[in-house]
């Protein structure tokens, strides 16, 4: 896998069966926001079409994307982790199509099938390390850009 693992490639056939049993198709109009940073974390996308921002609120006026998403890619995993808040916000940059699952029956089924939960928690992992080093990088991008203009 690399560093742009799309989740439900990722997922050998049958896995992905199963899980894919638990879809609903959800759009999202362009300057929708999605979900907010500190919101109830209970259910996560799969972009189908479109592109998705994840924004840092870095001051009480300035908002930061730190990763753009599109198709195939993954949106949201607090969903997997206590207290189950977003860490982000997320907002469509254009209208956007999604697969959305709730976390609840996706929990469900790796509890019943352990091989798909570690399989699904891997693949998870994965991106997860992948977007926080993306996040640490912007950031630190702003951060420079910020010192620079005082």
């Amino acid at each position: 896998m690399t560093k742009a693992t799309k989740l439900l490639n990722a997922l050998p056939p049958p896995q992905r069966r199963r899980l894919m049993e638990l879809a609903q198709e959800v759009s999202f109009p362009e300057d929708a926001r999605i979900f907010e940073a500190g919101g109830t974390a209970d259910r996560f996308w799969v972009v189908r079409s479109g592109a998705v921002s994840l924004t840092q609120q870095v001051t009480s006026i300035q908002r930061v994307t730190v990763a753009s998403l599109g198709a195939g890619d993954l949106l949201g995993w607090s969903w997997l982790f206590p207290p189950y808040r977003w860490d982000f916000g997320a907002e469509a940059f254009s209208p956007v199509r999604t697969y959305e699952f709730q976390a609840q029956p996706v929990l469900r089924l790796c509890e019943e099938d352990p091989a798909l939960g570690l399989t699904l928690m891997r693949i998870v992992s994965e991106i997860l390390a992948h977007r926080l080093e993306a996040t640490r990088n912007k950031l630190m991008e702003q951060y420079a850009i910020h010192r620079r203009v005082l």
